[in-house]
């Protein structure tokens, strides 16, 4: 990212901003005054309470301990597994949002090990292999054209040992496209006071209204994956099994929760069982 980009103070999407649809936007919408904020509209109380140790537990049952969090934005799910005591690696495209999840780190007495890379072209600049790759935080959903989906879920996956995991999460687009803005939730990793609503939706393009309380406001345009579409994805890059939580549970109503995690396992199987 070019010096310039590190500078911007505001967001710009030109006169029509619903028709900005690209991927490397995401570059210019992680201006400093929002990155600034951007742990008020976490809220890493409320978060670690939504959460609990969800993660932690998915990452423990399949005996990993290498990390690498490829969405680490300010530095929230690095922290708590660092805390946990996992190996962590963390990666991000904006290094404005890089620097202030290592001065959160430090804060909480840890050091981050930290790589500005792009998921496209991840191997580029991480050379080690991991038993886990995490993207959370609706962050996949920066990518806009197909093929860059494609090309970073490939990444993903040649970076983890043949048994790896990858944990990837994102909004239920399902509801709000097909309930036409009938769910709109202030969902729940938001701090208190803090607002992440849709403005505007169809499909290829979710655009979020970000409101503070000293009522600043920001926007991301993101596209709204699907859960079946993200699912199909990921088995044709050759992840084997693919199981998908609502809100952290098994068990769920297709329109009832805010997030989908889906947790998508490397290992090659002789058998179909378990493959969902």
């Amino acid at each position: 990212m070019t010096a310039r980009l590190m500078e911007l103070e505001e967001q710009d999407y030109g006169h029509k901003p619903i028709e900005v649809r690209e991927t490397d936007k995401y570059k210019e919408e992680y201006v400093s005054s929002f990155v600034d904020k951007w742990d008020e509209l976490i809220g890493w109380d409320a978060r670690a309470e939504s959460e609990g140790n969800f993660f932690i537990d998915i990452l423990k049952e399949r005996g990993a301990e290498r990390i690498l969090d490829v969405s680490t934005g300010t530095g929230y799910h690095s922290v708590q597994l660092l805390k946990a005591g996992f190996d962590v690696t963390s990666v991000d495209g904006s290094p404005v949002m890089l620097a202030k999840a290592f001065q959160n780190a430090k804060k909480h007495g840890l050091v981050l090990r930290t790589v500005n890379a792009d998921w496209r072209w991840l191997n580029k600049d991480v050379h080690s292999s991991y038993d886990a790759v995490i993207c959370l935080g609706n962050s996949f959903t920066h990518l806009f054209d197909e093929r860059d989906r494609r090309k970073s879920l490939a990444e993903y996956y040649a970076v983890l040992h043949h048994n790896g995991v990858l944990v990837i999460d994102h909004r239920n687009y399902d509801t709000m496209l097909d309930d036409k803005f009938k769910s709109q939730h202030k969902y729940y990793y938001c701090g208190e006071n803090v607002s992440a609503e849709p403005e505007h939706i169809d499909e290829g393009l979710a655009r979020f209204n970000y409101v503070f309380p000293d009522k600043s406001s920001y926007h991301l345009n993101m596209f709204p994956l699907r859960r079946e579409y993200m699912r199909r994805l990921m088995k044709e890059v050759g992840f084997q099994r693919i199981q998908t939580y609502g809100d952290f549970e098994e068990t769920y109503k297709q329109d009832d929760p805010d997030f989908l995690v889906h947790v998508a396992e490397k290992e090659y199987l002789l058998e179909e069982e378990g493959n969902e």
